[in-house]
């Protein structure tokens, strides 16, 4: 395979490309903040002001902006949502629901009540602003930890 025209000028570095979600906001920094701390990481300034950058704990980001005003609005509820996934090493379901609990408590609103799969426990939400996502609990590969 021949180079790409820029990397043949050094116009482009020589890192893999990475993955990263966009989501339109109408408050950008607002969003930032909530998905920061679900995510436990920090929101960082974008390329302007109305564009935040939320780094995802394995790899990539989420880039959340106010689109031009010159674009239409992009439709909510679209078929790509993200999906937020934990590992647990006691009970999925009962994990989930206390994350639940916490993603309520920053403005998150749950449109299901958790349930178990045979995946794992699972539960659709809303951000503050309507966009939905799902949180995934799923068992642990090791052997429970013991109670003390």
């Amino acid at each position: 395979m021949g180079q790409h025209p820029r990397e043949e000028h050094g116009e482009m570095d020589s890192s893999k490309p990475s993955v990263s979600w966009v989501l339109a906001a109408r408050d950008p920094h607002k969003l930032a903040t909530f998905y920061a701390c679900l995510l436990q990481t920090e929101a960082q300034r974008g390329l302007a002001d109305h564009h935040w950058i939320v780094p995802l704990p394995s790899g990539g980001s989420l880039q959340i902006y106010t689109p031009s005003r010159h674009r239409p609005w992009p439709a909510s509820g679209a078929v790509l949502a993200p999906c937020l996934q934990r590992v647990s090493r006691h009970s999925p379901l009962e994990d989930l629901r206390s994350w639940r609990a916490d993603v309520i408590a920053i403005g998150g609103s749950s449109t299901e009540e958790p349930r178990q799969e045979s995946f794992g426990a699972e539960c659709w939400f809303t951000d503050p602003e309507g966009q939905g996502f799902l949180l995934l609990v799923t068992p642990s590969k090791e052997p429970p930890e013991e109670a003390m």
